[in-house]
């Protein structure tokens, strides 16, 4: 079976339509070594679209998605996208405050979450959230254990069971119509919704299948954060489209991730860079990369030029990177297989098809080739905006229409683009964006902590260690640790500083703003050392 050719009519459940209809029997999804072909998935979303219907879901309506790489969270896409529906792809590491925000936020009405995962029992954290969110009507809940019921809590097998043969009114979208509303940090750290549609998410999908020439027969494993608009878009719709097979894994170590590519017969390989720098020692020890592998690709932090080159001699097949942004539905540049070796390796390769491209100087003005400057785009895969928040949508869009990346690069004579750096604020660790004020307010808090900036260090593994640069009030008292322990209490794992060291002072700008490119120049340059007598044993933990 071909891979789909792309049609601006093309809506997210008429593309399961189609290859349901062309290769029923394929397998979309592999989960836990079991094939789930493309038919399965659409008669399962039948019968969860028809039964979220008949429970009052309607277009329009947020559907929340609080699922780990399951195949329940396929089935929950396509049941939203025949439904006219929204769905909300949460995080489920998230914290109950920030899971609590953007269910508020989002209005959702309806939810679909595991029982319990990640040692969290969600049933419970629901039995608060469903008193306190009057708009959340009805809770899906995925897992086998029988326990509580009420008129708005419902377990998943029964609701498929209802729904299978059963009608319901399918609502046909429109291509430019809002699927997914997809949250990221903002500047300032506090989440925003990002309102993406089904024909940004379905070009970003194509593009990426398209330049990593995606067929049926190819298995793509490394894609684990289906929350994510990769994951979402170039991950399960781009398998979609291609009529290739997504494995479905989760929190998986590298060596536990080379096994598994091995025994799945992946051809692709996409991952962030943290993923594949960890995986290098891995291939030495086992003596070779997994062998039925044609093709890395790298997208969601930057990619140091020795690693991309370490990459692709280690696994020994071309490697792509992509330039990947939620605001852009994922994708909007990336390399391509017949690209020139070192073009493909130093750069994030050429803007996507229909994506306009500018770099220029902060206050809008264009910059010739070869010059650097701010990054901004335009195209089909760009947001409708920030959900519920029209002055933030008008601060990262100029009078053009033109998103404002805040990333720093340059496009050479022969188009390719090259990422210099990004707004200082945001540090990109292990594939995940932390901006530093909203570890900086945690900090702030702290009785003991008069000062602190945060910035990223680079590092091999995570790409960007986040250091803590903190001055304590006269006479306060607090170890790295007890620091440490206090961002737990209020930020997500990948939020809390992986190194605090103590400062008599912070470098400052001639405006009186901490210089966080000085700062992180002086904690690199020491060694990641704090103050004589505070370094902590644990530092490194």
């Amino acid at each position: 079976m071909a891979t789909i050719e792309r049609s601006p009519n093309l809506t997210i459940s008429s593309l399961l339509a189609l290859r349901a209809t062309r290769d029923p029997g394929g397998t979309f999804l592999l989960a836990d070594d079991a094939p789930i072909s493309f038919g399965h998935i659409d008669d399962q979303s039948d019968a969860l679209a028809a039964s979220l219907a008949n429970l009052g879901v309607e277009p329009g309506d947020r559907v929340a998605l609080l699922l780990p790489p399951w195949p329940e969270f396929a089935v929950s896409v396509f049941a939203a996208a025949k439904l006219g529906a929204t769905i909300v792809p949460l995080n489920p590491r998230l914290t109950l405050p920030e899971l609590r925000y953007m269910l508020r936020h989002s209005g959702a009405a309806c939810a679909v979450t595991a029982e319990n995962a990640y040692g969290t029992e969600y049933l419970e954290v629901f039995e608060d959230l469903l008193v306190e969110l009057p708009e959340l009507s009805h809770l899906v809940t995925v897992g086998e254990e029988d326990l509580w019921y009420d008129d708005r809590v419902f377990q998943w097998e029964d609701l498929l069971s209802a729904g299978l043969g059963r009608d319901f009114s399918a609502h046909p979208a429109h291509p430019r119509d809002p699927f997914a509303i997809v949250y990221t940090s903002g500047t300032t750290g506090k989440p925003k919704g990002v309102e993406l549609t089904h024909r940004g998410l379905i070009h970003a999908a194509a593009e990426t299948a398209g330049a990593a020439r995606l067929a049926p027969g190819d298995v793509v494993v490394g894609i684990s954060a289906l929350f994510h608009a990769f994951g979402l878009g170039p991950g399960l719709l781009g398998a979609l489209l291609g009529g290739a097979t997504l494995v479905l894994h989760d929190g998986l170590d590298a060596q536990a991730m080379l096994v598994l590519a091995e025994r799945s017969g992946a051809t692709v390989h996409c991952g962030v860079p943290t993923l594949f720098a960890r995986e290098l020692p891995c291939i030495r020890e086992r003596a070779g990369p997994p062998s039925t592998l044609r093709l890395c690709l790298a997208s969601g932090a930057p990619v140091r030029d020795d690693l991309a080159r370490r990459i692709e001699r280690t696994f020994g097949v071309p490697l792509l990177i992509a330039y990947s942004l939620t605001e852009a539905s994922s994708t909007l540049a990336i390399g391509r297989l017949d690209d020139p070796p070192r073009e493909r390796l130093l750069t994030v390769g050429r803007p996507v098809s229909g994506t306009q491209l500018r770099v220029t100087e902060e206050d809008g003005e264009d910059l010739p080739p070869e010059s650097i400057g701010e990054i901004r785009v335009r195209g089909p895969g760009l947001m409708r905006g920030y959900y519920r928040q029209p002055r933030e949508t008008a601060a990262a869009t100029d009078a053009e229409g033109y998103l404002r990346t805040g990333d720093i690069g340059m496009v050479d004579e022969e188009g390719f683009l090259h990422i210099v750096g990004r707004r200082e604020d945001v540090m990109i660790r292990d594939g995940s964006n932390v901006h530093a004020r909203e570890v900086e307010d945690r900090l702030l808090a702290h009785p003991a902590v008069e000062r602190g900036a945060v910035v990223g260090i680079s590092d091999e593994i995570l790409g960007e260690a986040i250091c803590a640069c903190v001055v304590r009030v006269e006479g306060g008292v607090v170890t790295e640790s007890e620091l440490r322990s206090w961002c737990a209490l209020a930020l997500a794992e990948y939020k809390v500083p992986d190194l605090v060291t103590f400062m008599e002072d912070l470098p400052l700008t001639g405006t009186g703003k901490v210089w966080r490119h000085e700062l992180a120049r002086r904690v690199s340059a020491e060694g990641l050392r704090p103050v004589p007598g505070e370094r902590e044993e644990e530092q490194h933990d």
